[in-house]
């Protein structure tokens, strides 16, 4: 797999994942419409942030949770552009 396709599902995975979370704990808010709007978004938003980090720092002490939980344990590698002459 290449390093951009690794780093699309390591990405996609925490937004569905965090987006799934988000619109379960909003079905129990009887909010208005406007409102739900707004905190569904922000909800959304503090769930992916809050998964990836979790998920990324139990990575490190177990590398395979990068794998059911990220889609891919493989760390994708980015280099420099080389500078041409």
């Amino acid at each position: 797999m290449s390093d951009q396709f690794v780093s699309l599902i390591r990405t996609l995975v925490p937004i569905v994942v965090g987006s799934l979370i988000s619109w379960l704990a909003s079905l129990g808010l009887d909010v208005g419409a406007q409102a739900n709007t707004g905190l569904t978004i922000f909800l959304t938003a503090l769930v992916n942030a809050v998964y990836y980090a979790l998920v990324r720092a139990l990575e490190k002490k177990w590398p395979v949770v990068g794998r059911f939980l990220l889609g891919s344990s493989r760390v994708p590698e980015y280099t420099p552009p080389q500078a041409s002459s």
